[in-house]
């Protein structure tokens, strides 16, 4: 029979394909066997209401390798073609018999078909300069394809024994960049079943030589061929819950995410809907040693009715769950023609919400039923939910704040909002924070030793994301986050008030003079009424940004660095306070040197580098001698 060519956009498809669209050479035995998955899928449900289609032979897709003549075969013996299926699957590269047959099959949703043969077929030419298709349909004539892809494709008669279709490619030659001999390689072929077509629900087998002891001589031994079954066809997350071990998840997470560690966490489900779906999921129990740096890949994997798709497919997880390993396997995502994620569907998004909404409920039942196990799982992956709270101008805060935790004053351990909240006393409108870099250096702050005094509760923040955190928060179920480090005497009984009110009239001239002295540097100097044992401390004004995030945002690369606006606030009762009026009354002078210290002390019991150490060693010298005289 004469040569025909392709239709012009099959052509176009063809070269597309083949130059462009297919990156990864290796799929294409992905393709070739999920197609020959889908044939054997097609005769087995046939088979069921017409004995014409039954075998004597089991289902199976077969490899094998001729490497003196250079060709790989992939056999089947599953539906066949006859000759106007080779024409219409085969002439034109897109169109897709598995898809005609699906859509016959819809109403009874009686059979799953994983691929949809022409286009997938058509990968092979990235390695194949040549393929002959092999085909026989049952009660039919068996027919020959071949093609070079490039000079259209021809159709004739042959002889067949057996049902089935088998596919010979005539790999190309080696190039410096391409070695094609490598898919002529066993182990090779072995590799790339197991990393993509594993989980095929039929055995794929291949002759491979073996080493066996010659009987009746000690230490010898020689090579037989035997044939192996390469896949393991029933897929760990396709099996009930019930009949895996834990070893066995466990052993099947640290195999497929390179884990040496136990998961934390398995989370194995199946939904079925409107989008249906199985899932199989860990949370990991150490966080990887760059999963906070840029080299960290997110993602699940995605599989396609146990055909492996892709990896790291991140657009199913929201980045604050980008700690979830695992792999998802659904027939419901739209995938582009070589097989990969479409972005931005409907699907995809249904899918994303779906999981999410699976993996939120798993923590919020660890963290109600096995808080120490949360608490483990918060010091690894707690600043990703932190990031997730404050990332998108707070849009997701609803969702993720009740997962988060934060260290308490009053319990000594980690507690949550809501628990924060159900034990305010009446009266308390805002929760208390306080910032630093660690739990024993916040305990010491001169400025939360009123709250602590009155009984009030303050969680203390140490990572640097938090106060950012409370800020995109606003407040958590009606009450405002106020930090115990800015200005605000909300605490203060009306007594205190008072007395306060009263010591500020009868100082004045000393405050304003201190605040004369260090105008470049604070907003005001005045009495305060949080200090208890401390002479002084530095608050930020209630409507600026905190100290702590002063010192966040000045680690940053850029010129423009914020500042708190500060107020240096003395403790009255404090002997220094004494010394202050005496020497304000006596030596007007030395005043000036002695806010300058007292600020310096303030700026380093808050964290600050003081600005110049040597004026200030000199500074307590002169004023200790001073004292001497």
């Amino acid at each position: 029979m004469s040569k025909k060519q392709f239709k012009t956009e099959s052509k176009k498809l063809l070269d597309l394909m083949i130059n462009s669209i297919y990156t990864n050479k290796e799929i294409f035995l992905r393709e070739l066997i999920s197609n020959a998955s889908d044939a054997l899928d097609k005769r087995h449900y046939l088979s069921l209401t017409d004995n014409n289609y039954s075998s004597d032979q089991p289902l199976t897709i077969n490899i094998s390798v001729d490497k003196e003549n250079r060709t790989l075969t992939i056999s089947d013996n599953g539906i066949g073609m006859d000759k106007t299926e080779l024409e219409n699957n085969l002439g034109t590269i897109a169109h897709s018999g598995s898809l005609d047959f699906k859509e016959q099959l819809e109403k009874k949703n009686e059979v799953d078909i994983i691929g949809q043969f022409g286009v997938g077929f058509y990968s092979a030419f990235m390695v194949a300069k040549k393929i002959v298709v092999t085909t026989k349909k049952v009660g039919n004539q068996a027919y020959q394809w071949e093609s070079t892809g490039e000079d259209g494709y021809s159709i004739n008669e042959c002889t067949k024994e057996t049902v089935g279709t088998d596919i010979c490619l005539y790999l190309r030659d080696d190039t410096d960049e391409v070695k094609y001999s490598d898919y002529l390689d066993k182990y090779q072929i072995e590799t790339l079943v197991k990393k993509y077509s594993d989980y095929v629900r039929y055995p794929i087998t291949m002759m491979v030589e073996k080493s066996v002891p010659v009987e009746g001589k000690e230490d010898e031994y020689k090579t037989v061929e035997e044939l192996k079954t390469l896949n393991t066809m029933i897929p760990l997350w396709r099996r009930d819950k019930k009949d895996i071990t834990k070893e066995e998840y466990d052993a099947f997470y640290k195999s497929q995410f390179n884990d040496w560690n136990e998961p934390q966490e398995v989370i194995h489900y199946s939904v079925e809907g409107n989008i249906s779906y199985k899932a199989l999921l860990y949370i990991p129990s150490k966080a990887p040693y760059n999963y906070y740096s840029k080299d960290y890949q997110p993602g699940l994997q995605l599989y396609s009715k146990g055909v492996f798709i892709m990896n790291n497919a991140k657009d199913l997880l929201p980045d604050y769950y980008y700690f979830v390993k695992g792999l998802i396997d659904t027939d419901d995502v739209s995938l582009n023609i070589s097989r990969e994620i479409l972005q931005q569907n409907n699907q995809l998004q249904a899918l994303n919400k779906s999981i999410s909404k699976k993996i939120k409920s798993t923590l919020v039942n660890m963290l109600i039923k096995e808080r120490e196990k949360y608490e483990e799982f918060f010091k690894n992956f707690g600043y990703s939910l932190k990031y997730g709270v404050y990332q998108d101008y707070g849009m997701h805060k609803d969702e993720l704040q009740d997962l988060l935790l934060f260290y308490s004053s009053k319990e000594e351990k980690y507690v949550t909002l809501k628990e924060y909240k159900e034990r305010m006393p009446e009266g308390q409108n805002e929760i208390y924070y306080a910032s630093g870099k660690s739990i024993e250096q916040i305990k010491k702050l001169p400025q939360i030793e009123q709250i602590l005094s009155k009984g009030y509760e303050v969680l203390y923040f140490v990572d640097d994301i938090d106060e950012f955190v409370v800020m995109m928060m606003n407040e958590y179920d009606g009450k405002a986050f106020k930090s115990a480090q800015k200005a605000g005497s909300e605490v203060d009984s009306e007594e205190e008030k008072e007395n306060k009110e009263q010591l500020t009239k009868d100082n004045k001239t000393l405050l304003e003079s201190m605040s004369e002295a260090l105008k470049d540097r604070v907003k005001e100097v005045r009495i305060s009424s949080r200090l208890k044992s401390h002479p002084v401390c530095l608050v930020a004004e209630d409507n600026g940004i905190s100290m702590e995030m002063e010192k966040y945002l000045s680690q940053l690369p850029t010129d423009q660095k914020a500042k708190a606006t500060k107020i240096l606030e003395i403790n009255p009762n404090h002997e220094i306070f004494k010394v202050l009026q005496k020497v304000y009354e006596n030596h007007k002078e030395d005043i000036a040197d002695y806010a300058d210290i007292l600020y310096q002390q303030a700026l380093l019991i808050e964290g600050f580098p003081i600005e110049d150490p040597v004026e200030y060693s000199n500074k307590i010298c002169r004023l200790m001698e001073e004292v001497n005289k």
